[in-house]
């Protein structure tokens, strides 16, 4: 760990909604997650309504406001649902906030301790890039369901559909501001640059985008930036950006350690990714070697796979679960590789602009 700002871990991501309950069902009935815990007006507390959605390791709160003039509200309002808030768990969030902001971040809330019969929980949270904020949880002296003022519902169960961890979180920032965020998680927060890719990279004919991935010095936390760069057309990331009113999380990468059995569930359930081609599986073995896989259920189901040194992985992309054309989902199982599948750019992002043009949006 980083001497001066050691990280746990992911502890969870919060989303901001506009029907709380009507999210969970979504998340609990499409993606496998349980609803493990609850906060809300028949718990006593009277701002918003939480539910804590559970599946594996991974952690999604989904919380909507009770009053117009509450910030999640406003939150949706400018928006639209998604994922507001990275809560990191540390040994000490106190330590970490004062780290942070004495680095130069921001402070959106301070150090702030909560206490009931299970015990002692204390978080923290500075701003990061749009209106997303970097929360600081700390879990030491806390042995309670989730926080203080919520419930037990259901434990974990077998429902899930084998997703097991948050891989990555990966943000879109407007043009030019990729490196001035880059920068402000090494700076503030002690996070290295793991890769970059430039517009020569991640580029077809029509639009292009230059990412940085920055990760913490564990390994576990990694946060890739992306900005727009010029192309004929309109990018991913540019329409992400109009359409959720600046800068915001454009995806999360869950892991899975059997991608076909975790993606035939998702889709029995209703779950839709974006289309690849057959063409894409062509002489697939002959460019990244021998996989364990079946090519064809592979192609069946428009799973993409890659190779580096280290091995290779395979993932699949959702199209956005919103109506705004914002955030979507990366289900992605490592078998050795370490890397975000820089040989499927091209299929991907053909991909994604096939649904651009059905959206009138390219």
């Amino acid at each position: 760990m980083s001497e001066f700002f050691p990280i746990q871990g992911f502890d969870h991501l919060e989303f901001y909604v506009g029907n709380a309950k009507q999210a969970a069902q979504f998340y609990e009935h499409n993606l496998g997650f349980a609803n493990t815990a609850y906060r809300g007006l028949e718990t006593g507390y009277r701002k918003t309504a939480s539910y804590l959605m559970e599946q594996g390791d991974i952690r999604l709160l989904f919380s909507t406001a009770l009053s117009p003039d509450n910030t999640i509200a406003q939150s949706v309002l400018q928006h639209g649902d998604g994922v507001a808030v990275i809560a990191l768990e540390v040994p000490n969030a106190e330590f970490a906030y004062r780290e942070a902001t004495r680095r130069g971040a921001i402070g959106a809330i301070p150090p702030t301790t909560e206490q009931d019969q299970q015990g002692i929980f204390r978080y923290a949270a500075i701003h990061a890039y749009g209106e997303i904020l970097i929360k600081f949880v700390e879990r030491t002296n806390y042995q309670g369901v989730f926080a203080p003022g919520f419930q037990l519902r259901d434990k974990i169960s077998d429902r899930g559909v084998g997703l097991t961890h948050i891989d990555h979180v990966v943000g879109n920032v407007e043009l030019g501001a990729m490196d001035i965020w880059a920068e402000f998680f090494a700076q503030t927060m002690d996070f290295q640059l793991l890769v970059h890719f430039d517009e020569g990279t991640i580029a077809t004919e029509y639009s292009a985008l230059m990412s940085k991935v920055m990760q913490d010095s564990t390994g576990k936390i990694k946060l890739p930036i992306n900005e727009p760069a010029a192309g004929q057309g309109k990018s991913q990331i540019q329409e992400y950006l109009d359409y959720n009113c600046g800068a915001g999380i454009q995806h999360v990468a869950l892991a899975t350690k059997n991608i076909i059995q975790t993606v035939s569930q998702l889709r029995d359930s209703g779950v839709k990714f974006l289309a690849i081609p057959s063409s894409y599986y062509e002489n697939l073995e002959a460019r990244v070697g021998k996989i364990n896989e079946s090519i064809a259920k592979l192609a069946e189901l428009g799973i993409l796979v890659d190779r580096d040194r280290d091995g290779y992985l395979l993932q699949i992309f959702t199209q956005p679960v919103e109506d705004r054309p914002t955030l979507f989902f990366e289900i992605i199982q490592r078998c050795g590789s370490q890397g975000f599948g820089e040989g499927n750019f091209k299929a991907l992002f053909e991909a994604i602009e096939r649904e651009q043009i059905r959206r009138g949006n390219l």
